[in-house]
């Protein structure tokens, strides 16, 4: 049997699903992510990108070599510190949209289709421009947390509550 298989590649934000998981009450596992897009035999993975900020270096150490050892390729940056004046609070941020962008862009002639975990509307332009080049996007994320602009430039979307019996951690 002769058939095309679909290339897919992956790419999570990880900061931003840090809190849409955290407003649904649960956590995913990256694993179980991997198999659920990856199950049907047509389907082939060519990449799988997670990014995260961190505190420091050694922050998320454990994690961050798990995810290696599943087939990621993780990015990082290091969380800055932002003074907020309506609010009086600091708050800390590391923004990796342009390594996301630069990512998809520098491999988008190794995939036919974009899995985006991702609800931040900075993204729809990028979107597009993939689309435009016939490139299939799904976006996951979680409702209340996904930007219009997104939802109504992709494809598909799905709601990670949708899927959560496939894609849940469990603590064994």
């Amino acid at each position: 049997m002769n058939y095309k298989r679909d290339r897919i590649s992956i790419f999570v934000d990880g900061n931003n699903m840090f809190y849409a998981q955290q407003k649904n009450g649960w956590f995913f596992d990256p694993r179980r992510v991997l198999d659920y897009f990856t199950e049907d035999p047509k389907v082939s993975l060519v990449n799988a990108f997670w990014y995260t900020g961190l505190k420091d270096s050694q922050d998320q150490r454990g994690f961050r070599d798990a995810l290696i050892s599943l087939g990621y390729t993780v990015r990082t940056k290091i969380l800055k510190e932002y003074y907020d004046d309506a609010s009086g609070r600091y708050s800390q941020k590391a923004n990796l949209d342009i390594e996301i962008v630069v990512d998809m862009f520098n491999t988008c002639e190794q995939y036919d289709q974009v899995i985006l975990f991702s609800g931040d509307g900075d993204f729809e332009r990028a979107i597009e421009l993939l689309r435009s080049k016939n490139t299939q996007i799904t976006v996951v994320s979680t409702e209340g947390m996904i930007a219009r602009e997104l939802r109504n430039a992709t494809d598909r979307y799905i709601d990670l509550n949708d899927i959560r019996d496939r894609i849940e951690k469990y603590d064994y």
